[in-house]
């Protein structure tokens, strides 16, 4: 796999010109590998979300060998350089992109929509083209399991969390989380603290010490490409959970559990799709019955019986007679979320913005 960044695709760039990079199309044969290229906007390192989408595309590489070449762009700030830098690996004649951050949505939907040859999946948005599908994961699934392991743990009946943006994406999660916090004990509360970065280590951690000072003694790490946050809460004796991949090794004591993501299923499927010439672009919102979504490493500080009814709701889940998004359900205002019976659809929850109650710290405007 080629790991290439920023300075890179940028220098290369300007050494053409766009114009340069755009009539640089390559015609390529049946017989040439399919250019696979994913872009993130933070480092890859050993944890975290631009690790997982990575470890999602081995199973490709170990599938079809040299019959696809993988290249993994990293750091790519959201923004004209990465739709500058995606124009140039889709030009290249990489015609499979995994546009991996919220903020590329435009300048991927572009590219599709220029080139009907190219695949596009984009990460965590809302369009979707006959070539172009946003995929998310139902995070929301996970972190409700670990509402509930942390408010059984909880001695202050005070929850935070450190957000990165403020997408759907993540106030799902944070409601999830605390409506099944709430679920063990009725009055929780929930801090959070947006840093408005998908890497930022030392924000982070200021953020995790913010929401200890406030007697927050369960942190949810929530979108963070570092265990920033898991290091802070360990050194503090607090607990901790993340998603994406496990971070366990950085909190031995303290870790409380990882929402992991295996993207595999979907981008194997994706690729086998493109290569077939059947692919049709989709909305994919991902969790557990599709063995996207899973949580690990349950801390054995958990007791036995909120452990059992744990699984008892996983189960539910995974077999789809229970959704964390189930009313009667209030907003953090007050008035009437999800009314009770009912349950919020798919659409419903990729758009939700706003928090329930519970949650004390309000959203930005």
């Amino acid at each position: 796999m080629t790991k290439l960044t920023r300075r890179n695709l940028m220098t290369a760039a300007a050494a053409t010109g766009l114009a340069g990079v755009l009539g640089s199309r390559m015609a390529f044969s049946a017989d040439e590998p399919l250019g696979i290229t994913l872009v993130v906007p933070s480092p890859i390192g050993d944890v975290g979300w631009g690790h997982a989408l990575a470890a999602g595309l081995e199973p490709i590489k170990a599938a079809y060998g040299d019959k696809v070449k993988v290249t993994v762009l990293e750091n790519i700030a959201e923004g004209p350089d990465a739709d500058r830098i995606m124009t140039k690996t889709v030009a290249d004649g990489n015609k499979f992109l995994v546009a991996g951050s919220f903020g590329y949505q435009n300048g991927a939907l572009q590219i599709a929509r220029r080139d009907p040859s190219v695949t596009v999946l984009h990460a965590s948005g809302f369009q979707v083209a006959p070539n172009f599908s946003p995929f998310a994961a139902k995070y929301f699934q996970g972190t409700y399991l670990l509402g509930m392991a942390a408010a059984a743990l909880s001695k202050t009946g005070k929850l935070g969390s450190v957000s990165a943006f403020a997408i759907p994406e993540l106030i799902t999660s944070i409601n999830a989380f605390t409506l099944g916090a709430q679920a063990v004990k009725p009055d929780i509360e929930v801090s959070v603290v947006w840093v408005n970065s998908w890497f930022d280590p030392a924000k982070e951690q200021e953020a995790a010490k913010a929401l200890i000072a406030q007697k927050c003694d369960v942190i949810f790490s929530n979108a963070q490409d570092t265990p920033s946050v898991i290091s802070a809460c360990e050194e503090a004796g607090v607990y901790a959970f993340n998603l994406n991949s496990s971070m366990k090794k950085y909190a031995p004591k303290t870790y409380l559990g990882c929402v992991s993501t295996d993207w595999s299923p979907f981008f194997k499927a994706s690729v086998d799709a493109h290569l077939a010439g059947t692919f049709k672009g989709a909305n994919a919102f991902l969790g557990v019955a599709d063995k996207v979504v899973e949580v690990v490493d349950w801390s054995a500080d958990i007791p036995a019986d909120v452990m059992a009814k744990i699984k008892a709701i996983e189960a539910k889940i995974a077999d789809g007679s229970f959704s964390p998004f189930t009313g009667p359900i209030a907003k953090a205002d007050g008035s009437e979320g999800v009314a009770s019976g009912a349950t919020m659809a798919d659409p419903e929850i990729i758009a939700m913005n706003w928090h329930v109650k519970g949650v004390s710290t309000p959203l930005p405007k």
